[in-house]
């Protein structure tokens, strides 16, 4: 009994913490591919052409592996000069035709655009004949852009990078 009240009056202290709480974000890349608007596009033999697509990634974005794919039509080279690439594009090894940068986490962040011909230029060839011409009338050359962007987290090298985009994608 004795016992029993000594126990009973004895007063343990304790301590207990509040909830820590952690909430998970979500990583994202979003970038756009844009041009100038009403660019005159028409060949003379020896003239340059203005040619000015963008790849910008967005504000908030993540650092990342970031593509350009250019791809000429069958003609192209009848006509026009091989496109030169802006300053920081490297060829892609193994990759016709694909171009691709590393963009740092902070240019992710704010929000970074990229020129990608040097000079946003096209030159028509000076050897083009007005045969070439006319028959370009039915049959112009293209030249088609399309930008792509991986995470560079985690992402040794843009040849990964590259092989991380779905197939269906590249198309």
């Amino acid at each position: 009994i004795i016992g029993g009240i000594i126990g009973g009056s004895v007063a343990w202290l304790t301590a207990t913490s509040g909830p820590l709480v952690n909430t998970f974000t979500v990583g994202d890349i979003n970038i756009t591919l844009t041009e100038s608007e009403n660019l005159n596009l028409k060949m003379v033999p020896g003239n340059s052409i203005t040619k000015d697509p963008k790849v910008t990634v967005e504000g908030g974005s993540e650092a990342c592996w970031l593509f350009v794919k250019i791809e000429k039509s069958t003609n192209y080279g009848t006509y026009l000069e091989n496109p030169t690439l802006a300053e920081g594009w490297e060829a892609l090894t193994g990759v016709d035709g694909v171009y691709y940068r590393k963009v740092d986490a902070t240019a992710a962040a704010t929000g970074t655009e990229f020129a990608v011909l040097k000079d946003n230029k096209v030159k028509v060839k000076d050897t083009v004949t007005r045969s070439d011409m006319e028959t370009a009338k039915t049959g112009a050359p293209t030249l088609t852009f399309t930008a792509y962007a991986v995470q560079s987290d985690n992402v040794a090298d843009a040849k990964t990078a590259w092989d991380a985009i779905p197939a269906t994608d590249k198309n």
